[in-house]
């Protein structure tokens, strides 16, 4: 019994010191072969509390084939990391950006750089969206910070109302050749695999004259289809904690009306929170990124916008997108309630206001006529007790 617990505490010692250390090959994303644990209490184990993750990593078991089984063709596993810093960008205003690198050019509804190399000289490449969001290809996350500190702030006018806290998403990548004569360019759980794509059924869609770029130039929409959809998702959520902020605002007014049976909030701050819950429904619904449907740059392209909607679904995009109109819905049926608490009591205060000028009306005639009616008054009397005694 000794000599087995011994090889068991040699084998766990040797368990843990193989991961000891960061791993060049290890990412967050990665996730660990499944582990026989230990019976768990759940009255006495603590367990720590979670990190918050996206719907992908809830099917990133469907990856761990590719994971867990490289092949001599198969490239590393890169990152695919997803910024939004603002509202919105205005990429025309990149046209005229002094540190632009060279063959940055219009894709579509993006702006792409095919080359761009990071501070560590690590090459990636990436899309800039207008809905304030830029996805790139290979490059870690401080890299992306440096793009945004380089090439977005330093770009005049390009950000419309620029975020304290970026909204970030990161995703996983590999590129194998074997794939793209076999296999087909994919999201297989939480990682996207670049390998075989279908010709085009517009080749114009594709620039002229492509310049050198870091990745396969075969799955350059592709990368450009998952982008998109990436994009919409970082926005979304960007748009997410900003209404949960809204939210977490008015959440004290319910209480307020129970205890004192007022709102707490005067008619102009009420018409304030109005205007923000407008602009809430106004970029989700009514902007040109919808968030819902897809753009018509799919429409001729069925391959393209299959691989944009499974990161779309994978994102969960539409449902998220429904749950934050229904949260707004809310909130507008409650400040609703509320305008209709604050015209009602404005139409009692006027009320109250024209009955107390009548009476001032009523007083000040009396004051002014009283004594012309006293006088006639009394004098009709004195006139009768005249004629009487007469």
């Amino acid at each position: 019994m000794s000599l087995l617990r011994l090889s068991t505490l040699k084998h766990v010692r040797c368990t843990v010191g193989r991961f000891q250390g960061p791993s060049p090959r290890f990412l967050a994303t990665d996730a660990p072969r499944p582990l026989k644990a230990a019976k768990e209490n759940p009255l006495t184990d603590v367990k720590p509390k979670p990190k918050e993750i996206t719907p992908l990593r809830r099917s990133a078991s469907a990856s761990q084939v590719i994971r867990t089984n490289p092949t001599p063709t198969r490239g590393d596993i890169n990152p695919v990391m997803t910024f939004s810093t603002s509202e919105r960008y205005i990429l025309s205003r990149l046209r005229q950006h002094p540190d632009l690198p060279p063959r940055a050019q219009a894709l579509h509804e993006s702006w792409w750089v095919p080359r761009w190399i990071g501070p560590n000289g690590r090459e990636g490449e990436v899309f800039v969206f207008s809905n304030g969001s830029f996805v790139c290809w290979g490059l870690t996350e401080d890299d992306a910070k440096v793009f945004a500190q380089e090439v977005i702030s330093r770009a005049s006018g390009m950000e419309v109302n620029h975020f304290k806290e970026p909204e970030t998403e990161e995703l996983e990548f590999v590129v194998d050749p074997s794939e793209l004569s076999g296999a087909p360019t994919r999201l297989q759980g939480d990682l996207i695999i670049l390998g075989q794509t279908s010709s085009l059924n517009e080749p114009e869609l594709l620039p002229p004259n492509l310049p050198r770029m870091v990745f396969p130039e075969e799955t350059l929409l592709a990368r450009y289809a998952f982008s998109q959809a990436l994009s919409r998702s970082t926005a979304l959520s960007a748009m997410e904690v900003a209404l949960e902020k809204y939210l977490a605002s008015m959440a004290s007014m319910p209480d307020e009306l129970a205890k004192t049976g007022k709102p707490g909030m005067n008619r102009k701050s009420l018409i304030k929170k109005l205007g923000e819950l407008m602009k809430f429904r106004q970029y989700l619904n009514l902007n040109r990124e919808n968030f819902i449907e897809a753009p018509d740059f799919y429409w001729a392209e069925p391959e393209l916008e299959k691989l944009f909607r499974s990161m779309s679904n994978a994102l969960e995009v539409r449902n998220r997108t429904n749950a934050l109109n229904d949260k707004i819905t809310y909130a507008a049926e409650m400040q609703s309630m509320l305008r209709a608490l604050l015209t009602e009591s404005s139409g009692h205060s006027m009320e109250l206001i024209i009955i107390a000028l009548i009476a001032v009306e009523v007083v000040l005639a009396i004051i002014r006529e009283g004594p012309e009616l006293w006088h006639k008054i009394t004098g009709s009397d004195e006139e009768e007790s005249n004629l009487t005694t007469a």
